[in-house]
């Protein structure tokens, strides 16, 4: 699995981090970031329902 984060794309909602705190988290502009070792997600079975959550699609999640 990888996660595209789209940086240009966040409102700062933080509906990936209600979703998947393990895994994302915002940064002090309030833009979606990865918790430290959270880019790879794979332990946490919610980061599949974050693309769906965010309201601007900034968060994609590739199955490889």
């Amino acid at each position: 699995m990888r996660i595209t984060l789209h940086r240009d794309r966040c409102i700062g909602a933080g509906q990936c981090v209600m979703t998947a705190p393990t895994v994302f988290t915002q940064d002090d502009e309030a833009l979606v970031a990865f918790v430290e070792g959270g880019e790879h997600g794979a332990d946490d079975p919610r980061v599949h329902e974050v693309p769906q959550a965010c309201p601007v699609q900034a968060v994609v999640v590739h199955d490889d």
